[in-house]
Parts: C-alpha cells; structure tokens; sequence
C-alpha cells in the first residue's frame, strides 16, 4: 500500500454513516400505515426520483438553488398526492423523516475510533438545519460538520468539497474523503483529496474502473487500514 499522509477524514453522511431509504420508509409507513410493502418501496422510489432530478436541474443551472429542506417538502407533497393523502400535519412530518435517519451498526463506533486519530469532518448535502437534527438524532459527533447549503450547491459539485478544503486549511491531498458513494468519491479525487469507500447496502459500488485509495468494508474495517498505513 502506498503511504498515505492523511491530516483529516471528510466523511458523506447520507448512506454512509446513516440509511437514508429505512427513515424515509420509516416516515412513509407511518404516514400511511394501510400501505403493503410494494406500495411503500413505489412512494420510495418517487421520493428518491425527485430528490435526484431536482439536485441534478440545480447542478445544471437549469433551476435556481433550493436546501434540502425544500426538495423534501417537495417529494413528501408528491408522496402525498399517490398516496392520497391530504392532512397538512401529516405531510410536514413526512418531510422531516430525512432528519430522523439511524446509524449504521458500526458507525458510533467507527466515529469514536477514527476521531481518537483525525479531526473528522462532516460533508452533506442535507441543509444546516437538517444536518443538525440528523447528527442529534443519530448520535454523530464531528469536529466540523459542513453543509452544501454553504456552497449553495450539491455534491458532486468541487464547490461542495471545497468547503472541507478550506475550513481544514490543508491541501486537498493531506484530506480523505470517506463515502459509499463512488460518484462522491470520483469528484472528490477530482479535486485531489484521497479517498475511501465503505461499502454500504444503499450504496453506489465502485466500478471496475475505479482506484480509490482504501476500500473498506465498514469504519471498523476503514481504521485497522489506516492504523497499518
């Protein structure tokens, strides 16, 4: 292995410390309880749908930015209307539950571990507001935790990374970017960070092409790695 002389670790959230589909499914069950599992994975696929497309009209500029707040509100409306429901109450809890979201078994743990070693940086596309009611409610503890919102823009635009960049004031190389996403972790060796998959069921697997720098199969995983390294 290559030596690696890493002064911080910038982790995504959403699918790689957290599983984003389970609290949706969570919110969406309990939204509309009557539902069979079927129907509840078609309300998650249109929330997902939407979330997506609209991230991806406002990295092409072809929408004016919105926080994640908003783009859920957005998803659980158009939920609202498949399921047909229309109590207000209920649809605003239902846009919460992208804050309700529970850690992965290891991630408490992983966290802990990596932090005795790393300042720890937390890098979201969930809003400010957001990502503090989701860090409370999953126990995550950073020593940064950074928001697109501040970029005004969603990952995988080098603006959102740029953010850990600069508040780390390292260079991008001294930085690993830890994601279960390897589109994430594509566009942040773009811009020179190192970087390391965790593997994750919700995840998007690297492809053969790809060269990551560590490939992890959880955080306990990730730490033995860098301890050897």
């Amino acid at each position: 292995m290559p030596e690696l002389k890493i002064d911080a670790l910038v982790f995504d959230v959403l699918g790689t410390l957290v599983d984003e589909p389970a609290g949706i499914r969570s919110g969406i069950q309990a939204f509309a309880p009557s539902l069979d599992d079927p129907g509840t994975e078609r309300l998650i696929a249109l929330w997902q749908q939407h979330i997506e497309r609209e991230q991806r009209r406002i990295l092409d500029g072809t929408r004016p930015f919105l926080p994640s707040d908003a783009l859920d509100g957005e998803a659980a409306r158009i939920v609202a209307e498949a399921a047909g429901v229309e109590d207000p109450a209920a649809v605003a809890a239902l846009a919460r539950s992208g804050r309700r979201l529970s850690p992965w078994p290891d991630t408490e743990a992983g966290l802990a571990r990596l932090a005795g070693r790393f300042p720890l940086i937390g890098l979201s596309n969930a809003s400010r507001t957001a990502l503090l009611e989701l860090n409370a409610h999953a126990g995550l503890r950073w020593h940064q935790a950074l928001s697109a919102e501040d970029a005004r823009t969603y990952k995988p635009d080098p603006a959102v990374y740029r953010l850990a960049v600069t508040v780390s004031a390292r260079p991008p190389e001294r930085l690993m970017m830890v994601a279960a996403h390897a589109w994430d972790l594509r566009a942040a060796r773009n811009l020179g960070l190192r970087t390391a998959y965790v593997a994750r069921p919700v995840g998007d697997p690297p492809l053969p092409s790809d060269r990551f720098d560590l490939y992890a199969s959880d955080l306990a995983d990730l730490a033995d790695q860098l301890e050897g390294a």
